[in-house]
């Protein structure tokens, strides 16, 4: 059964990318974000084999990528191969292991491209049939970290079951971030599933410089999304009415809308009479508003915030890590739509969860608000182990 699927998936696969490819070419060229991604991993421009005989790790996004550091520092460096499908992952990879680290080619391509390793090691629910497959089938043995199925994927999943039976064929080994996920990924066809925790708390990123406080109250709008800007401005502005001195920071989750965030913004101040500025241009907290439009400054500006609006979760988008937040004590508010970061707010104290038409109150009222605290860590030790077995 095992080979009759694997290749009529393999012979479906490719007609579906034979047909995508004129899209995939318009895409590469009309997005700027995708301009290296697309033509990496769909056309292999610039992308070569990695090395074979190594340790390879496959994450998709920059926070999967970062939350690996831990696991990376505690194996040979020369063995390290990573991967990742997005240009912020790649970014975090390349910075980690330059030489031996590449975007992950599209399943069919994955035949010529893939080199034998020693281990597969795949970041929550990056869920390629090909890649566990082949890398089995030379010699690598598998492995899921980190895993997750959030409520809103695991009805869709449980409806292609089947598939997934066939993918979790080819994993040796899960080590999964709840008893939840546990049980919802033995539905599925995993064996052999351990629960740790989420790694992402095994890596908390640290403060890189230290930023100057404002005297004032200072609430900085963390990895904001569309819709997420205009619903936080305006809470702010019925705060200030009852605290004048209080200061905003929006810091947008993605660099293609910081133009869009930062004109919102102006139009909004302008209006209101407010002073703002965008950080790349005066990197100091002495305006009303600050837009924070250049990448890596998020964790510094948690560090000397009071309140932390969360993003992410005020659209149902799935939340992100308040853990980074926690570790400084801020205050936090969340929108209810946190399900992907369901584990980690779960070892996390005192996260006020709002609804969107709630939030200007429950700003209002931030001194009801404890601070946040982190209460579980991660033991990251059982991957390790089993990772050092096979070296």
């Amino acid at each position: 059964m095992d080979k009759i699927f694997f290749i009529l998936y393999s012979v479906v696969i490719t007609i579906i990318y034979t047909i995508a490819l004129p899209f995939l070419f318009y895409f590469s060229k009309k997005q700027e974000k995708y301009k290296n991604s697309i033509p990496a991993r769909f056309f292999l421009k610039n992308n070569p084999p990695l090395s074979p005989d190594g340790i390879w790790f496959h994450s998709c996004s920059f926070g999967e990528a970062r939350a690996i550091y831990p696991i990376l520092d505690e194996l040979p460096s020369e063995l390290l191969r990573l991967t990742t499908t997005t240009q912020t992952g790649y970014e975090a990879i390349a910075q980690k292991v330059p030489k031996e680290s590449r975007y992950l080619p599209f399943e069919p391509l994955l035949f010529s491209w893939l080199k034998p390793q020693k281990v597969l090691v795949v970041m929550e629910a990056e869920f390629w049939y090909l890649l566990f497959a082949l890398a089995k089938k030379r010699g690598a043995k598998s492995m899921l970290i980190n895993a997750r199925i959030s409520d809103r994927s695991f009805p869709k999943y449980k409806r292609v079951s089947w598939l997934y039976k066939m993918i979790f064929a080819h994993i040796d080994e899960v080590y999964a971030q709840s008893e939840i996920d546990k049980d919802r990924l033995e539905v599925l066809g995993a064996k052999n599933i351990k629960v740790i925790g989420n790694i992402k708390l095994g890596h908390i990123p640290k403060v890189t410089k230290n930023l100057s406080k404002p005297k004032a109250l200072l609430i900085s709008a963390g990895s904001t999304h569309e819709g997420e800007e205009e619903l936080i401005i305006e809470a702010f502005a019925k705060l200030r009415n009852i605290e004048p001195e209080a200061r905003l920071v929006i810091v947008p989750r993605h660099p293609e809308r910081f133009s869009k965030v930062s004109k919102m913004v102006k139009e909004f101040a302008s209006i209101n009479h407010y002073s703002w500025h965008n950080y790349s241009e005066n990197e100091a907290f002495n305006s009303d508003i600050v837009v924070v439009d250049i990448l890596g400054e998020l964790v510094n500006i948690y560090s000397i915030s009071d309140i932390v609006i969360l993003g992410g979760a005020f659209e149902p988008l799935g939340g992100h890590n308040a853990a980074e937040v926690a570790q400084f004590g801020c205050k936090i508010i969340s929108g209810v739509h946190y399900f992907n970061q369901r584990d980690i707010f779960n070892m996390i104290e005192n996260i006020a969860i709002v609804t969107k038409e709630n939030l200007a109150q429950q700003l209002i009222e931030h001194e009801m608000i404890k601070p946040s605290k982190i209460i579980h860590q991660t033991d990251i030790e059982p991957i390790l182990k089993s990772i050092k077995k096979e070296l």
